[in-house]
Parts: structure tokens; C-alpha cells; sequence
């Protein structure tokens, strides 16, 4: 699968963002230069972990029969030390339905477990960018 980004105009910076059928708009924020006409690449990345997490819960508590009625993942982002090499995300998770607390604390183990959270935090990534 290919995810491409074509710019959008040849003014400004607004950009848009293709994953198969759908299309996301892209921009840098207004301090970086950017008009704010859409999420920034950090708030896509960040996002990819709250929606992990989210569906991860989701289907593991559908699975094991866990009566979860709604679920929301915020995750508040602390990049002041990313040149520094550290980047950090805390994310918190709202888990509504009758629940024990032994399916809480389950659902909270699960949740960090997501691939993205795995991915982000144990995979070594590999990128390779060419000039065409």
C-alpha cells in the first residue's frame, strides 16, 4: 500500500494526504509557517497512537465479551526536548460500561500494548527517501 501527499495549489503549504479511498488535509501550523488548514505531520503521528489505542481496546474487549460502551484516547503531546532526542506522549484513556475494576486494569494493559505504541517504542525504523 502507498500513502502519497500532493501539495494543494501552488501557494501556501496546505497539502493533501491520500490512504487509499480517503483524503486527509495536511498543513504546518501558523508559527511554522502554515495557515493551520489541517492537521500537522506531529498531530497525524500522535493521532495514529490515540486511534490504535482506541480500536485496540475496542476489539479486544469485543472479543472477550467486556461490556464497553464508549472509549476516548487523548494524548497530549510534550515536545519541548524533541531536539534533545526525546519526544513524549502521555495518553489517557476514558473507558465507559460495567466494568470490574479487574476489566479496567486489563483494558489499560491492552491499550499499551497497541501495535502503534509497540511500534513507536520497540521497533527500530528504517527510512530510505529518494529523489525522482
Amino acid at each position: 500500500m502507498s500513502i502519497t501527499v500532493r501539495r494543494d495549489g501552488t501557494t501556501g503549504t496546505r497539502h493533501i494526504l491520500k490512504v487509499r479511498a480517503h483524503e486527509i488535509p495536511v498543513d504546518a501550523s501558523p508559527d511554522a509557517g502554515g495557515q493551520d488548514a489541517g492537521p500537522t505531520p506531529h498531530d497525524l503521528y500522535d493521532s495514529a497512537l490515540a486511534a490504535c489505542k482506541a480500536l485496540t481496546v475496542l476489539v479486544y474487549a469485543r472479543r472477550k465479551g467486556i461490556p464497553v460502551e464508549d472509549i476516548e484516547v487523548v494524548v497530549d503531546r510534550d515536545d519541548s526536548q524533541e531536539r534533545e532526542g526525546l519526544y513524549r506522549l502521555q495518553s489517557t484513556l476514558h473507558v465507559t460500561g460495567a466494568l470490574s475494576e479487574e476489566q479496567r486494569a486489563e483494558l489499560l494493559r491492552v491499550a499499551g500494548k497497541c501495535p502503534l505504541h509497540r511500534l513507536m517504542t520497540e521497533v527500530k525504523t528504517e527510512i530510505e527517501t529518494a529523489l525522482v
